[in-house]
């Protein structure tokens, strides 16, 4: 969320990479206990969770939806039915 411009999308691959580095720093003290490649995995998959809902929840606050929904099209049958039922 490096981002200063409110108005843009934030990017996954950057918050991702930015909760990673806080978590590694955060748990710095458990990297003795458990292997390097464990620890480096799960806090992968660890951050990965956090950054997809984070960057849904701030697009969602900043009005950037995911998928923009489309208006239902109307079809010639629908109009000719509308206006049989108007007669």
């Amino acid at each position: 969320m490096s981002k200063t411009d409110n108005s843009k999308k934030v990017s996954k691959k950057e918050t991702r990479k930015l909760i990673y580095n806080k978590l590694a720093g955060a748990l710095a003290e458990y990297k003795d206990v458990v292997k390097e490649k464990r620890f480096s995995t799960n806090l992968k998959k660890a951050s990965k969770l956090f950054a997809a809902d984070i960057v849904r929840a701030s697009n969602k606050m900043n009005g950037h939806d995911r998928k923009k929904k489309k208006k239902a099209e109307v079809t010639t049958v629908e109009l000719q039915h509308e206006q049989q039922v108007a007669e």
